[in-house]
């Protein structure tokens, strides 16, 4: 499943992700921020307009935001 489907509060691993349909400095950011496969994350809260964006995601020790449509790239599997 992809990461904007999860459940929040649901911890996660990341098994993978699509980054060919990122851009590249997009790319770049996630991959800084820890976004690779082997991660534990768990969506902690979703945006409350009609899109839901953004996300807020927690990863190691960090709280992160990311869009919708990054979350779609990425692959995980619940931990």
């Amino acid at each position: 499943m992809t990461l904007d489907a999860l459940e929040s509060g649901k911890p996660a691993r990341i098994t993978g992700v699509d980054w060919a349909s990122l851009a590249e400095d997009e790319g770049k950011r996630l991959k800084a921020l820890g976004v690779d496969e082997g991660a534990e994350i768990a969506v902690i809260h979703r945006g409350v307009f009609g899109t839901r964006d953004p996300l807020a995601l927690r990863l190691g020790n960090m709280t992160i935001a990311i869009r919708r449509v990054h979350a779609k790239a990425i692959e995980v599997e619940a931990a």
